[in-house]
């Protein structure tokens, strides 16, 4: 589903796109001045795609920082449940052991 969206919204923006330069190729304006007016538009995506680019790295390495996090946090609580785990099973069974030892 997210698939179908984000292809529907990449073939809005192609569309959009190709309207732009439609509508820029027919303006009344000189070869220079479209030619210009082009570059500059041209510019501005690549300056806009590029500053995306770098959000999107940027909360991907958030992400991966805040699931290293709470993987660490998770790795910590699971170790302390172990040992806890361990050493009630110590306690309980040493009692047992020395009880038995001691009767004949």
């Amino acid at each position: 589903m997210a698939d179908r969206d984000s292809n529907s919204f990449l073939w809005f923006l192609a569309g959009l796109g190709i309207g732009a330069i439609a509508g820029v190729l027919y303006a009344p304006r000189s070869g220079d001045e479209t030619r210009e007016a082009l570059r500059s538009r041209a510019e501005e995506g690549r300056d806009f795609v590029r500053d995306r680019a770098r959000q999107a790295r940027d909360q991907a390495s958030q992400w991966a920082d805040r699931g290293r996090d709470v993987l660490t946090q998770q790795k910590d609580q699971f170790r302390s449940a172990y040992e806890a785990g361990r050493q009630a099973y110590q306690e309980a069974t040493r009692p047992e052991s020395t009880t038995a030892t001691n009767q004949p």
